[in-house]
């Protein structure tokens, strides 16, 4: 079963719609050791299909419309956030403390961008924010210990291992024996009825409510994505826990946001969920149990919602419990050790964990919508960035079953698929967006907003 398929049969779509997707292929696109490339078309091309397969039954359609999927605008937007510019300006996406470091019997990567973050990191290592004295303590200690100690205090280190260790890590084996997209059906409610609009095969998620409360990457590539479908993504961040204004408005494109305390203004929150459709979530799982965001919680409160939970290492294994970020699966899963040498770890040509999985979940996200709308059901998505690397690691990469492939010229470069947009963040260079479905694609409704700057009601 080639990438496509098998994404599509994850999500559990018909397989005859599979002929309703046109590829165009342009070597030099993402390079690298491993299929990246076909797994970025395929996360792409399944939210497309995803998207029309939505639009047609809104719209009472015959037939499907058609998906193009392109190698050049993929590409470009699974780099969407180091092509972006704020008035000219790249948007910081590492912090100093953020990389590879050697340690005393190989590697380890750390994850600082968050204040909070680098504060226990250092704390973990009894050194000062220098970074000769982490290289220094790191020197000293074995790749696992850092691990260990690191995610103890609360930080984020990833010790490299290869990928035959990582087969054998019990976190790999909890991993595997999970399907790409976990599907659940949590109780019995009626029928979602979707009102037909003139935008539909279009805008298929009009009308349609998200609470976003995910953070960079993953999680905002999907609502982005339901967003430019035409859904009414609202945003929702703790006040003390800002993201950085450039890799905010990357992903902020057709959103809203807003800050929200859950512990205190929860009167407010239950306000926008008694309205919401859908909720997004992609915090380390359990994290927001306390505050009534378990799916069984909002099932029960909310009857009828789709529930979608992004995580780093999946909610379950040794490692359920813990926060991850694209970079740091990289490095536990085999893929650093593969994409780079004896001498030094590597890394895949973009975060294509984070983005597969994000145009994944937003997929996952329009199939339940289509699949309420014949069985109701309030329905439970759960993905992992780790799920998604085994995937990668172990893709097939041959033709694409019922898709339509066209040879295009070679990828090179992506200004093709920039594009530009004045915002109150400043003036934007941008990439444009990859799905592409009808004669028509689709165009975000709005700029992103400045984090933080809109009220937390629905429009």
């Amino acid at each position: 079963m080639t990438e496509l398929s098998f994404a599509w049969s994850a999500l559990g779509g018909d397989p005859a719609l599979l002929s309703r997707v046109t590829t165009v292929q342009r070597e030099g696109a993402l390079r690298a050791r491993l299929p990246v490339r076909a797994l970025a078309r395929a996360c792409v091309g399944a939210s497309a299909l995803a998207a029309a397969e939505l639009g047609a039954r809104r719209a009472g359609l015959a037939e499907v419309p058609s998906v193009r999927v392109d190698d050049g605008a993929v590409a470009t937007a699974f780099l969407s956030e180091r092509h972006l510019r704020v008035d000219g300006r790249a948007p910081v996406s590492f912090a100093p403390l953020s990389r590879f470091w050697r340690t005393a019997d190989g590697w380890v990567r750390t994850h600082a961008n968050y204040p909070h973050h680098r504060e226990r990191l250092l704390c973990a290592l009894d050194v000062p924010d220098d970074v000769d004295r982490v290289a220094s303590a790191l020197a000293e200690r074995s790749a696992t210990d850092v691990e260990e100690a690191v995610y103890a205090a609360g930080g984020l280190a990833v010790a490299l291992r290869t990928p035959e260790e990582w087969a054998a890590h019990e976190q790999s084996v909890a991993v595997a024996a999970r399907p790409l997209v976990e599907r659940e059906r949590l109780d019995e409610t009626h029928a979602r009825v979707l009102p037909s609009v003139a935008s539909a095969p279009l805008l298929p998620a009009a009308g349609l409510r998200v609470l976003d409360l995910t953070r960079v990457l993953a999680g905002p590539v999907a609502t982005r994505t339901l967003a430019l479908l035409g859904a009414d993504v609202l945003r929702v961040d703790a006040p003390d826990h800002p993201e950085e204004a450039g890799l905010h408005a990357d992903t902020g494109f057709g959103k809203r946001s807003a800050a929200l305390d859950l512990a205190t203004d929860r009167a407010a929150f239950e306000e926008l969920l008694a309205e919401a459709d859908v909720v997004v979530t992609g915090y380390r799982p359990g994290a927001l149990d306390r505050f009534g965001l378990s799916p069984d919680a909002l099932a029960e409160r909310r009857p009828g919602l789709v529930v979608a939970q992004l995580s780093a290492w999946g909610a379950y294994g040794p490692w359920g419990g813990r926060r991850g970020f694209d970079s740091l699966v990289q490095v536990a899963t085999g893929i650093a050790a593969t994409e780079g040498s004896p001498e030094q770890p590597g890394a895949l040509p973009a975060q294509a964990l984070d983005h597969g999985t994000g145009y994944l979940l937003a997929a996952a996200v329009l199939r339940a919508l289509t699949e309420q709308t014949r069985e109701g059901g309030t329905r439970l998505l759960r993905l992992a960035l780790a799920r998604t690397a085994s995937w990668l690691t172990r893709a097939d990469v041959g033709p694409t079953t019922g898709a339509h492939v066209v040879e295009g010229s070679a990828y090179d470069g992506p200004d093709a698929w920039l594009g530009g947009t004045t915002s109150r963040i400043g003036h934007l260079r941008h990439a444009l967006p990859a799905v592409t479905f009808t004669d028509a694609p689709p165009a975000w409704s709005r700029p992103p907003s400045p984090w933080g700057t809109d009220t937390p009601h629905w429009t």
